[in-house]
């Protein structure tokens, strides 16, 4: 008995130093794609410039310390900011209030104003700010000079902003608008099993469908079920999809061939990789035979990338869109054949199968009528993202 006292003082003293010495890294708990402002999605009167602008995010997983990155990657002109804060909101985007009492500064290298050059982004200091599971969190930012366009921006929000006139903490009868502005991602410092799982996608990712407000996205869902398992609790997802986006030509914002080794391997933490595109290529393409083959090469080079880095890769198979315009015959064989591709390649670390769970019980060229979004058999509704959020199967993110 007289050893036994200084063994388990020794074993504490032991586990407080583990504790307290363990590895932590950066993770992001949310992030968005950004493009230019259309100008329809640019901001209303009274702008930017020299006012106040007010953004609600849902994270994914918790810490207690976090820096958030800014962006004015496709600005022209220097964006300004006088000031910017962090504070947990009291919705989910439906109004601008906040709980006045967890707003904190951001600072900038020790300063509390900072501009961003064209081109680049800026990240704040660290900030011991508590973050919990899927949190609304508010980013007010008060801005001097900011030029009306070309902005940095992430159109399908599905989330309202709100704009005051001058640099001011009251939004009371503030502009919405149901766009993001700037900002690019939040992150965590969290114990190294923490990682991020990103997924490239389009419109369907972006959340066409879901509700506003509602952070009901298929990814939503997702996160949440991965949060609510203890196998896969560890990890985050961030959303890259933008509206109208195609892997290879066209569409709107950055193609993926541009856009991936910013929007996949720029983020911090990355585990697993989700590429969830096709659709829109397939069905604007004079010939879906090659445009499939394009698809194919760019999934490859991805994949390649991504394993060279130690990250996983998961394949999606594109949905049925018969009723669309989108739909031909020669379409069809594209979708099917890129399916066919995605649902047997080796080199995926495995595969979600939205065509499948998505598809018409008697017509798989078309989506189930129950999940359509405006009658548009291209889009899920609500209904639809839940669906598809419900549908995966977790273990692909279980770890060995």
């Amino acid at each position: 008995m007289k050893n036994s006292l200084p063994a388990i003082t020794a074993l504490i003293m032991m586990t407080s130093i583990l504790s307290c010495t363990q590895q932590k890294h950066w993770v992001a708990t949310w992030a968005t794609a950004e493009q230019i402002a259309e100008p329809h999605n640019c901001p209303p009167p009274p702008y930017l410039d020299g006012n106040s602008l007010r953004q609600i995010i849902q994270t994914s997983i918790p810490g207690e310390k976090v820096r958030l990155r800014f962006s004015n990657e496709f600005g022209t002109e220097p964006v300004e900011i006088k000031g910017a804060h962090i504070a947990r909101a009291e919705t989910s985007g439906s109004s601008p209030d906040i709980d006045p009492k967890t707003e904190r500064t951001l600072l900038f290298a020790g300063e509390k104003s900072v501009t961003i050059l064209p081109g680049t982004y800026v990240t704040c200091d660290p900030l011991d700010f508590e973050v919990t599971e899927r949190d609304d969190i508010a980013i007010t930012v008060h801005f001097g000079a900011v030029s009306a366009s070309p902005l940095t921006s992430h159109p399908g929000s599905r989330t309202h902003s709100y704009i005051a006139a001058g640099e001011t903490d009251d939004f009371s009868g503030a502009v919405s608008t149901p766009h993001w502005y700037i900002i690019n991602d939040l992150e965590v410092l969290v114990p190294e099993r923490y990682g991020a799982v990103v997924i490239l996608g389009d419109s369907i990712t972006d959340g066409r469908g879901s509700t506003t407000d509602g952070q009901d996205r298929w990814t939503d869902i997702l996160s949440r079920r991965l949060l609510s398992d203890g196998k896969t609790s560890h990890l985050s997802v961030l959303n890259m999809g933008l509206g109208g986006n195609q892997l290879i030509t066209g569409g709107l914002g950055p193609n993926g061939r541009v856009r991936y080794g910013r929007d996949l391997f720029g983020q911090a933490g990355v585990k697993y990789i989700v590429l969830f595109e096709g659709v829109n290529d397939i069905g604007c393409s004079d010939s879906a035979g090659p445009k499939v083959e394009e698809i194919i090469s760019l999934y490859k080079t991805i994949t390649e990338e991504a394993h060279q880095r130690g990250i996983k890769v998961i394949g999606c198979t594109v949905m049925p869109f018969r009723g669309n315009n989108y739909y031909s015959e020669d379409h069809e064989a594209g979708r099917q054949a890129l399916n066919r591709w995605i649902r047997t390649w080796e080199e995926f670390d495995g595969v979600i199968d939205h065509a499948a769970s998505m598809a018409a019980a008697d017509d798989p060229e078309r989506m189930d009528e129950a999940y359509l979004f405006e009658n548009d058999w291209l889009h899920p509704n609500a209904a639809g993202h839940l669906k598809m959020g419900s549908s995966v199967d977790l273990s692909l993110f279980e770890e060995e």
